[in-house]
């Protein structure tokens, strides 16, 4: 499919379009209606396409937005086309797809990093924090995890939603990957008790943090 047109893509698309999928997506703030495995398999075909991957997210429309993140070549953005992408993406699958496939894989994470966490869009500052907790977890040298914890401590609480979800993963990343801030981490949890009433199917690990913390740590032994 190395010569597909947008108009094809856009397309099939519609074919792939199930109204059940849509409405189950709708609950959790998402507009699209294609199935995640439809566009994997699709994405698997069209295999790598950058100009076909920038016209399907120009469309604005979520699932070619979700396609596009998956034939795109992440490195190949530009900082600021990336920063004009994420104030896009205001939908939580596009969003996070697009800061766990080709943000965290650009060489200017890191500088996107640092300009996105103290942006006044909170969705926009949500993706600072998603690539703050990577680095937790991955490469925490040069953090000030002690900082982490004390802006966590004061701001997630009253914290819009999405803003708050990345806090409080990042307050429970700093819990299980560092010893020494952990019993910390988990008396800020418990003292602010964000998602300590989340609904949490069987099998699953609470999103609460104190819970989300032990249950790992145990896991590792």
């Amino acid at each position: 499919m190395a010569t597909t047109t947008l108009a094809e893509v856009m397309a099939e698309l519609a074919e792939l379009e199930d109204p059940k999928a849509r409405e189950v997506n709708a609950r959790h703030g998402d507009d699209h209606g294609v199935h995640l495995g439809a566009l994997r398999a699709l994405a698997k075909r069209l295999k790598t396409q950058q100009d076909l991957a920038r016209q399907l997210w120009a469309t604005g429309d979520a699932s070619a937005r979700l396609l596009a993140i998956l034939i795109c070549r992440p490195r190949v953005f530009e900082r600021d086309e990336l920063d004009v992408m994420m104030r896009e993406a205001r939908t939580p699958k596009v969003h996070d797809w697009f800061v766990s496939y080709v943000v965290k894989k650009s060489p200017d994470s890191e500088e996107l990093r640092l300009a996105w966490f103290a942006d006044p869009d909170p969705v926009v500052a949500s993706a600072g924090w998603a690539l703050t907790t990577e680095r937790v977890t991955k490469k925490p040298e040069s953090l000030d995890l002690p900082g982490l914890l004390k802006v966590i401590e004061t701001d997630m609480k009253d914290a819009p939603d999405r803003l708050q979800w990345a806090m409080n993963h990042c307050l429970a990343q700093i819990g299980i990957e560092h010893a020494e801030h952990r019993e910390r981490a988990i008396d800020i949890g418990e003292r602010l008790e964000v998602l300590k009433d989340y609904p949490t199917s069987p099998g699953c690990t609470s999103p609460f943090a104190p819970t989300w913390i032990s249950e790992m740590v145990r896991r590792a032994g």
